[in-house]
């Protein structure tokens, strides 16, 4: 379901073309035209549900329903831009790319194309993400029901674009920051390791960018917000957008008639505290939506008049040694998600076809004139890749989203890579991938934001 806000076509005429794959900033007229849509994902059959191995039977019922959501800014002639929030736990590259590819004659292109998965633990598989999580072969009558939503959620994700693109009108873009406190950090040190735990003394980052969309007589048509934590509130057998969909649900209730987008910073590893029912989700959806409400109060909103321009580089990040043959032959014997992976990589060793020792990465940035620039990376990426962003450029102006474009892997710094554990190799398992990476990862991202980052964002001098 389709939802629409239509202005006169007078006021059609207000053409704003503000769209560029360029770094120079130019100053653009205001109002620019800005689209927004919304569609509802929830599946009418059972289906399994990603995010958790030991959940093995089809979904049992929906406890919230899911929803996609876009916002199109700038003009067809000149080419859109289009930001994508949806509530499931990973979307791959390759929907991304089939999208792109159905909208190429609307002058959609990758530079202007984001996508930023809620990574809920609590919405259908997708075919692609975390294969090996539940550690045995899917039965067939799953594959189905997934190879099933993996189809209507991509066509869907067409109908959402479209949608946006076709209620462009004239908009005022307009953001400001706030805070939220509920996601600590859960890396928590013991004599053995780090465990999975609650552990305020650990990084986090509690910053809550908002992004406001208004007609030109100040009417609130959208909001997008974005908070680094996981969605991992709940976990049962039920369809649910955990906190960042009670947040838009919250925030729709108390506007009527906005559209709330929310995307995931880097959380990979930052939990929501407490946790473990529905009601917490409620909580920490609500505490959101009421800093939402308060900044659209109360805060200074900075204008986004500037001109909007988009880019990307794609890097690799290599993994460690792979194993040899033997010791995948080895491996395959084990039970569980290790055993499985060795299975399916010695299956692509019997073809003929190598294992992939490194992983691709495509890094996006786009900015706002000197206003606003949103770093785009895809993955699980823990904290501190965006607390180093905001240091080594003007944070007071910087916005960071993880889990976006593609959700391969935990995306572990330097620091986590070095103290190891689930974030750093343990998980890599379940993204089937054959190793954890070596070491190199961070520095390689971070040299594909300082060649993407505008001048104009550099940190101020102290």
């Amino acid at each position: 379901m389709f939802r629409r806000t239509l202005l006169g076509s007078a006021f059609a005429l207000l053409l704003a073309a503000l769209t560029s794959c360029s770094h120079t900033p130019t100053a653009a007229t205001a109002p620019r035209l800005v689209g927004v849509a919304q569609v509802d994902i929830t599946p009418d059959y059972p289906v399994r549900l990603n995010g958790y191995g030991g959940r093995r039977l089809e979904s049992e019922g929906v406890e919230q329903r899911i929803r996609a959501k876009a916002l199109a800014i700038g003009s067809e002639a000149e080419g859109p831009f289009l930001l994508v929030t949806v509530d499931n736990c990973g979307v791959p590259e390759w929907i991304r790319t089939e999208v792109i590819k159905r909208l190429a004659a609307r002058r959609v292109t990758s530079e202007r194309f984001a996508i930023c998965s809620s990574h809920t633990h609590s919405a259908p598989m997708l075919n692609g993400v975390l294969p090996t999580i539940f550690g045995i072969p899917i039965p067939p009558e799953h594959q189905r029901n997934i190879d099933r939503y993996t189809r209507e959620f991509t066509d869907n994700l067409e109908k959402l674009c479209l949608a946006a693109l076709a209620d462009r009108q004239p908009a005022q873009l307009a953001w400001a920051k706030g805070k939220v406190t509920f996601a600590k950090n859960r890396r928590k040190p013991t004599p053995t390791g780090y465990q999975n735990a609650e552990y305020p003394e650990g990084p986090t980052d509690h910053e809550l960018p908002l992004l406001r969309v208004t007609s030109p007589d100040g009417k609130l048509r959208a909001v997008l917000s974005n908070y680094a934590c996981h969605c991992t509130t709940s976990g049962f057998n039920k369809l649910h957008a955990d906190w960042a969909g009670c947040a838009q649900f919250a925030i729709e209730k108390a506007h009527l008639g906005v559209i709330a987008l929310t995307a995931i910073g880097c959380g990979a590893d930052q939990n929501p505290y407490p946790r473990g029912s529905y009601e917490l989700a409620e909580k920490h959806g609500q505490e959101l939506a009421t800093e939402v409400s308060r900044l659209l109060r109360e805060a200074k909103f900075i204008p986004l008049d500037g001109r909007l321009t988009g880019v990307t580089k794609r890097i690799e990040l290599p993994f460690d040694k792979l194993p040899t043959r033997a010791e995948w032959e080895a491996e395959a014997k084990k039970t569980g998600a290790v055993g499985l992976r060795a299975q399916f990589a010695l299956a692509k060793l019997d073809k003929g076809e190598k294992i992939a020792d490194r992983l691709p990465y495509l890094v996006q940035v786009w900015s706002f004139g000197r206003d606003l620039a949103m770093v785009f990376l895809p993955g699980e990426v823990v904290v501190d890749y965006s607390l180093r962003i905001k240091r080594e450029f003007d944070g007071t102006r910087l916005w960071v989203s993880s889990y976006a474009n593609d959700v391969p892997c935990y995306i572990p710094s330097r620091r986590v890579w070095e103290e190891g554990g689930y974030e750093a190799a343990g998980a890599m398992v379940y993204y089937n991938r054959p190793n954890r990476f070596d070491g190199t990862q961070e520095t390689r991202i971070m040299s594909a934001v300082q060649a993407l980052m505008p001048k104009t964002f550099a940190a101020p001098a102290k």
